[in-house]
């Protein structure tokens, strides 16, 4: 899988490490009950996902990669800064 880096250009997974669901928000943290299922509990999507990546072969960057999980895909990377402030 090959992942496009915005800084970088297009580079192998193996320079990235995978970091989670990008989907997810984080809960009040005196909700314990939400909390615990933020925490411990992930859904196995299927089809196309979100998820944080972090270029650490590279320049360090930290990605959102827009993929389909089941096929490996990858359609669309942007750095995880540009993303949030949007």
């Amino acid at each position: 899988m090959r992942i496009p880096c915005p800084y970088c250009g297009s580079r192998d997974a193996s320079e990235f490490s995978y970091s989670g669901d990008a989907t997810l928000t984080r809960p009040a943290p005196d909700n314990a009950d939400a909390m615990f299922d933020y925490v411990y509990l992930r859904d196995n999507p299927v089809g196309v996902h979100r998820e944080y990546w972090y270029h650490d072969a590279g320049c360090h960057a930290w990605l959102t990669v827009t993929r389909n999980v089941s096929t490996h895909e990858v359609i669309d990377a942007v750095l995880a800064h540009d993303e949030a402030a949007s």
